[in-house]
Formats: C-alpha cells, structure tokens, sequence
C-alpha cells in the first residue's frame, strides 16, 4: 500500500532529508586519508543527535551504525569500523534521520584525495544518472521510466546497474511502498501520483552488475570487486514540477573549499 503525503507531511521529510544534507557536509569535511570509516560515523551522530533529531539507521533491522560507509568495491551497507580512508578511495555515504517522526534520506559519493580519472567518470556520470531519473519522475509516469533513463545512460558508458538493491518510498517509515528499480521499461510500473515521496539512488558499476553479501548479513560488494558509485536524492511528485527535497548544495560547497 502506497501512503500518499499531506503538503505538510511533505515539508517534514524535506526537513529531515536536508538535515541529512547538512549531516553529509559535515562528514565531507571530514573526509580524508587516514580517518576511520566509525570516525566518520560518531561524527554523524553526534551532528544529529545536535540538531534534536535520531539516526535512521542505527538499529534499524539490527544496523550498528549512523552510516552506510561503502569503500570502493561496497556497493552499499558498509559497516562505519576500523577501516582507513586511503588516497584514491571511492566512499559512498548513505545516511538516515527522524525527525518529527519522518524520515529523510540520502546518499553521496566522495572521493579520498586523488581518484583515477576512471572512477572519477564513474562518480560524475553516477549523480547525472540520478537528475535524469528525477527527471522522469513527474505525475502520470511511471516507476519504469525512473529507471529507464537511468538504465541507459550509464549503460551507454558500458558500466551496469545494480539489480539487487533499489529505491523505495519515504514518510514514516524508512522502506515504503513503491519500489523505485534502477533499470526498467518506459510506461511500466506504478503510477507516479501527487503525493507520493520517493528516493531514487542509482547503485553503479564500474564492471558486472553481479554482487555478493558478505557474512556481516549487510555489506553489499560487486562480484568482480570493481568501484560501484552511489547516489541518492528524496523527492516529492507533486502535481506540478517534482521537487526534490534533499539538498546536495552544503555537500558540494564544502567539497568545492577542501580542493
């Protein structure tokens, strides 16, 4: 069942899901070689506990951390631990707020120092895949043309698209209805509707689409151990224009001042 959102129901997930901006901007200045994965983690947590707000992931399902910290070869559901940040390093962060009893939730992939020209591609042509899903995401589409555009742009590059894992709907809970596949067919699908609020987030592949589960029961890696990329934004489909109601502005002036 797909719960449809009030006007005012939507501006609380905007403000958790730009809370969870702010929250990635924070560990953007963080983001360096040398500090631990679980470093980053107590910084998100102490920045949104800060802010009158609890992480959405810690607990959630048994989770154990504030983040989703997935290196290089992790697609998603990094466990935030012992792990050192090195030169050239791809990070995708994923992380979750409540507040006011909704959720928010986003994602973005940083860069540790120099990254090859490959993985860089990678991470530009990633986020382009996720505007060009948003794009599509207007009210009497469907969930197919979310995932068409973002199936074959990137597959125009020769990368691939994860299957496993895909986007969902927001509100109350963290996983609603419906969900929102990376890849799929124009005219396919549910039906956008005004009132819905979903997350979009392409997983990437640099090689296969394959990937495995490590023993954790979480981390999430590509089969051949290639860079995935990952992005995500919170929407609203509305009867006009779609909004988006996560940010990735603070991330990118920060990241624009660290260079």
């Amino acid at each position: 069942m797909i719960h449809y959102k009030t006007e005012e129901e939507i501006e609380l997930i905007r403000l958790s899901s730009l809370l969870v901006g702010k929250t990635l901007a924070e560990i953007a200045r963080h983001i360096k070689p040398g500090v631990t994965t679980g470093e980053l983690d107590k910084i998100a947590e102490t920045f949104i506990r800060d802010h009158k707000a609890v992480p959405g992931f810690k607990g959630y399902g048994g989770f154990p951390g504030t983040l989703c910290v997935s290196v290089n070869d992790v697609v998603v559901h990094g466990i935030p631990g012992k792990l050192e940040l090195r030169d050239g390093d791809l990070v995708s962060v994923d992380c979750g707020v409540i507040m006011n009893g909704f959720y928010g939730d986003s994602a973005y992939s940083f860069a540790v120092g120099e990254v090859s020209e490959e993985v860089r591609l990678l991470m530009e042509r990633t986020k382009e895949s996720l505007y060009k899903g948003i794009d599509a995401a207007k009210a009497g589409k469907r969930v197919g043309d979310i995932g068409y555009e973002i199936q074959t742009y990137v597959e125009g590059f020769g990368y691939s698209v994860v299957r496993d894992l895909v986007g969902h709907g927001l509100g109350r809970h963290l996983h609603e209805k419906p969900e929102v596949p990376n890849y799929g067919k124009r005219g396919v699908g549910t039906m956008l509707q005004p009132g819905m609020v979903i997350c979009i987030e392409p997983m990437i592949n640099l090689g296969v689409r394959s990937v495995v589960q490590e023993k954790d029961g979480w981390t999430i890696r590509t089969a051949d151990r290639k860079p995935s990329a990952h992005y995500e934004h919170a929407i609203a489909i509305k009867a006009g224009e779609t909004e988006i109601l996560s940010s990735f502005d603070e991330i990118e002036e920060v990241l624009k001042t660290n260079t």
